[in-house]
């Protein structure tokens, strides 16, 4: 069962922690998803299979929320360098390939997720 609390609270810290992820590209990402989900499980506690998935639905939605805040940032930057709709094509791909990599590296949320859920348990 979801508790929406802890994925709303997890939610926030993988956005928030999320937009400094790309100062260490990849283990940067990758910490903040274990850091992210383990503040899920452990504060939806209950048991190890619940805390990731708490952990995967937080982590989740906070990539793709990332992916969002990156892919338009990317389409304005482009827009005014090069114009010519160019921005929108670069803002539309990297969205596309945001969210699969976001979704991917929900996993480690997950992770975390069932790290926090057995120590809350």
């Amino acid at each position: 069962m979801v508790h929406w609390k802890a994925v709303g609270l997890g939610f926030l810290a993988h956005v928030v922690l999320g937009v400094f992820a790309f100062l260490a590209p990849g283990i940067g990402h990758v910490a903040v998803g274990l850091l992210a989900g383990f503040l899920t499980g452990y504060l939806a506690g209950g048991s190890i299979g619940n805390g990731a998935w708490n952990g995967l639905i937080a982590g989740s939605l906070g990539g793709i929320l990332v992916a969002i805040i990156v892919a338009v940032g990317l389409t304005v930057i482009l827009e005014v360098l090069v114009g010519g709709g160019l921005g929108f094509l670069g803002g539309a791909g990297a969205l596309v390939v945001g969210v699969v990599v976001a979704l991917i590296l929900a996993i480690d949320s997950a992770i975390g997720g069932a790290v926090g859920g057995a120590v809350a348990d």
